[in-house]
């Protein structure tokens, strides 16, 4: 097929776009800007480049007309972030498209009730992010189901993978806090540091989107979780993260209040919308209807991703020269 794909530079297209390559798609990757995937590939030489401002052609009412004019067979849309911005696509791409597929979030699910949380459950979501993205949702499966519009929606967890920050055990994204607990520090988590967060890695991400265009039949008119097959909880990720370094684990905890005084604003405010959702996801109908089977567990796709900001360390460029 020929596969269009918008935002595909960013963490999920690094490990998609090869992907799609090797089952001999013909691809075209839609980006602002020329910045370069996180990991290298060979197979970036045989795809198409095409650089747009998303924003800005919408403004104009034009972008949707010019995916359209690329005339492909499905399009992969990684950056949607508005109910406006998917009306949009979908009417230019009406009747010219055999699938269209939606990068959602988990985080549509809001707090979590029932875990692990299946797609089935109701969508109670809170803040911006998962609001606007469960519109996108609801949008595009009344699309589906009502006007047969061809939409599949993938919600991920967590993306890691080597080149940016992940989510560390306090349920934030400073790097520091790695380095405290492979020096033997102490680490204080808010509350129990029984909250939960789940990763996924960017790779299981882009198995997760080939599978369902493998299996269009199955997967247009759904929804799907692409997570690890586990979620953790802060305090056992602070623990396990501390085998690694062979180091015994020094853990203390204090209630949310106190516990968010002792750390930057940017960082209480990522752990407050981490630890508030908790997520635990199902991957049970992924696996049935698409045949999605994660590679990684959570610990195996932060491990790869701490070792690889180690590398950076190392080399002289530091943790905060990554991207996120």
């Amino acid at each position: 097929m020929k596969i269009v794909i918008i935002g595909g530079t960013g963490h999920i297209g690094t490990y998609l776009v090869p992907r799609l390559v090797e089952r001999g798609h013909e691809v075209v990757c839609v980006a602002r800007g020329a910045r370069d995937p996180y990991t290298a590939s060979g197979a970036w030489r045989s795809v198409g480049r095409v650089s747009i401002d998303r924003a800005k052609e919408e403004k104009a009412g034009s972008f949707g007309g010019k995916i359209a004019a690329m005339r492909p067979d499905a399009v992969i849309d990684l950056i949607c972030f508005t109910l406006a911005s998917a009306a949009h696509i979908v009417e230019a791409l009406r009747g010219k498209v055999q699938h269209f597929l939606s990068c959602g979030t988990i985080w549509v699910h809001g707090h979590s009730t029932v875990v692990p949380t299946t797609e089935e459950e109701p969508r109670k979501p809170f803040g911006d992010y998962g609001i606007w993205k469960a519109d996108i949702e609801r949008f595009l499966l009344g699309e589906a189901r009502l006007r047969g519009f061809p939409a599949t929606i993938l919600h991920p967890g967590h993306i890691v993978g080597p080149g940016w920050v992940p989510l560390n055990p306090a349920g934030n994204f400073n790097p520091k806090v790695f380095e405290t607990i492979a020096s033997g520090g102490e680490l204080t988590l808010p509350n129990l540091g029984l909250e939960t967060v789940h990763h996924v890695h960017a790779d299981d991400v882009a198995q997760a989107f080939c599978r369902a265009l493998e299996r269009r039949s199955a997967a247009v008119g759904e929804s799907f979780h692409v997570v690890s097959p586990a979620a953790l909880t802060l305090r056992g990720y602070a623990e396990r993260v501390s085998q690694w370094f062979a180091v015994e684990p020094r853990l203390s905890f204090l209630p949310w209040d106190q516990w968010k005084a002792t750390v930057s604003a940017e960082d209480a405010a990522a752990t407050w919308d981490h630890i508030a959702h908790s997520p635990c996801c199902s991957i049970d109908k992924a696996r049935r209807m698409l045949g999605y089977e994660p590679r990684f567990t959570s610990l195996e796709a932060v491990r790869e991703s701490v070792a690889a900001l180690m590398d950076r360390s190392s080399e002289g460029t530091g943790a905060s020269a990554t991207r996120r």
